[in-house]
């Protein structure tokens, strides 16, 4: 008689979940308590795509080291993680930070919300520097700002598309970039992609600037 899908499973599920529960704190752990949230819906509201989107775990798990990946491919990008992150030492940090910002835009009160889109733009005035080629950066670039939400969204998306059980209706893809291009244009952003279309072409248009290098490789062993 075949085992149960659940005891073939088991010794797979339960060390990810182990790490899963230990990378990322829930509320009676120090996390926020997004299953009992408190105060106004914030930027979003509970009938948006980005709440449905970003409530996949598994999904949002993947495209979050998806979209590291992608982004490794900016060598001006990856040159402001390269000089003022530790992420070299301390990569489950980086990956906790992340989620923390991502979890309260989205879900937070709108002052909350707001509070931390403030508190990542006063850290980014003070990263700058010279890439491997010599070019200036800033990580309020809003063309460096809007490379990072891109490839943000767009591997959230195709995480939910791969991992979730349910299928996102007809219009949800396009909903989603609209509505989460606010917190990227409140970052700083500009000319931010507002539907699946536009995607596809600000990928075309960026492609000769991206490149493999030394340093993708060495952030694609990490991750």
């Amino acid at each position: 008689m075949p085992l149960p899908l659940d005891l073939l499973t088991r010794p797979a599920r339960e060390p990810i979940r182990r790490w899963v529960l230990k990378a990322f704190p829930r509320a009676e752990n120090g996390g926020p308590d997004y299953d009992h949230p408190h105060g106004d819906p914030g930027l979003f509201g509970p009938h948006s795509a980005t709440w449905r989107v970003h409530a996949d775990f598994p999904g949002m798990l993947a495209g979050g080291l998806a979209a590291l990946t992608l982004q490794a491919l900016h060598p001006l990008a990856l040159a402001g993680v390269w000089d003022h992150s530790n992420f070299r030492g301390d990569l489950l940090g980086r990956l906790r930070r992340t989620t923390a910002f991502v979890g309260g835009t989205t879900y937070a009160p709108r002052a909350q919300a707001e509070a931390l889109i403030e508190h990542v733009r006063q850290i980014h005035d003070h990263i700058v520097g010279h890439g491997e080629d010599g070019r200036p950066y800033r990580a309020n670039d809003p063309e460096l700002l809007t490379w990072v939400h891109v490839s943000e969204a767009y591997c959230f998306l195709q995480g939910y598309r791969r991992y979730s059980h349910a299928a996102l209706p007809e219009d949800a893809a396009d909903r989603y970039y609209d509505e989460v291009r606010r917190t990227a244009e409140a970052l700083g952003a500009h000319g931010v992609p507002a539907s699946e279309h536009e995607v596809a072409d600000y990928f075309r248009r960026i492609r000769p600037e991206l490149a493999f290098t030394e340093r993708s490789r060495v952030v694609l062993d990490l991750l």
